[in-house]
């Protein structure tokens, strides 16, 4: 990819978005009060920039408006629409007032439009930039993919390119009132623990695992599961079809859920019981020492 080639312009049609350090990093506390730091142009070691380029580059990066200390930013610049592939790329500052250098892993970064649209999201490993000197705007374009967008044009003008904060924090546990009010101390830490010993969700995926499963004595049949969120935002959900398989393989029970909705934030699990009355369970005795609730196709 000809990064260069992509910065021609010199006027900016993104904004800026702005973090505490410490909501990413572990470097530091922000201080309040303190002056406002001016970022300076930072280039890639490996980027072998032409003069011309890099004189846009150091006229977009002097044009950047001030940090207070302790913060990280994404300054975005405008976004190039690949028409090949229909990717976008989007071209952004990374810039840091904090007194360390920021090397960071793999963050969600979220386009939003002005008026507040999610526009697309994906993971990006942020090692590729390196290491980001105190007080430094690097630039940098971040290629979203088809598969990586929610609305069918890129937006203009005034959108913003963020870090998904709370997709660093670890994913955890999330109980609904009826459920915090069932569950004993002992029980909760259970189910925390077994939430943390399931496998990473990726980004934007949901996921349904079962954990208990029980048969009624009307012959109905009743379901735990635990819903798992890797989304950035809630996801409500209202209706639901669902079928229980036991470990012969067999569908022993298929129905939809109407739901009050049930809502699950962002990057957490919550636990909710299903339960199929005996009119859907198509097998007596079913085997249930394995067992796996899947939406039917």
């Amino acid at each position: 990819m000809n990064f260069f080639s992509m910065f021609k312009k010199t006027d900016r049609k993104g904004a800026d978005s702005t973090v505490s350090s410490d909501e990413l990093t572990e470097s530091g506390q922000g201080r309040e009060g303190a002056e406002l730091i001016d970022t300076t142009l930072s280039i890639h070691p490996e980027w072998q920039v032409p003069q011309e380029q890099e004189y846009v580059f150091r006229f977009l990066a002097n044009e950047l408006e001030p940090l207070k200390p302790y913060q990280l930013s994404l300054a975005g610049i405008d976004i190039d629409v690949d028409e090949r592939n229909g990717q976008w790329l989007v071209k952004a500052f990374f810039r840091s007032s904090v007194p360390q250098p920021v090397q960071m892993g793999p963050v969600e970064l979220l386009l939003v439009t002005q008026d507040g649209k999610l526009a697309a999201s994906k993971e990006f490993d942020m090692q590729e930039l390196g290491s980001i000197e105190p007080e430094t705007a690097r630039p940098w374009v971040f290629v979203f993919d088809k598969q990586d967008q929610f609305l069918k044009e890129a937006p203009e003008e005034g959108w913003t390119l963020n870090f998904n904060v709370q997709s660093l924090a670890p994913h955890k546990l999330e109980l609904k009132p009826e459920w915090e009010n069932s569950l004993d101390d002992e029980q909760k830490k259970a189910l925390e623990e077994l939430v943390e010993s399931l496998p990473a969700l990726r980004p934007r995926e949901l996921n349904m695992t079962g954990f208990q499963a029980r048969p009624q004595d009307d012959g109905g049949l009743a379901i735990a599961l635990l819903v798992r969120n890797g989304y950035s935002r809630k996801i409500n959900l209202e209706q639901l079809p669902l079928e229980v398989v036991d470990a012969a393989g067999d569908v022993i029970c298929k129905g939809t859920f109407t739901l009050p909705p049930l809502t699950v934030s962002a990057n957490t699990t919550t636990p909710w019981t299903f339960v199929f009355p005996k009119e859907v369970v198509q097998k007596q005795n079913p085997d249930l020492s394995r067992w796996t609730a899947r939406v039917p196709r």
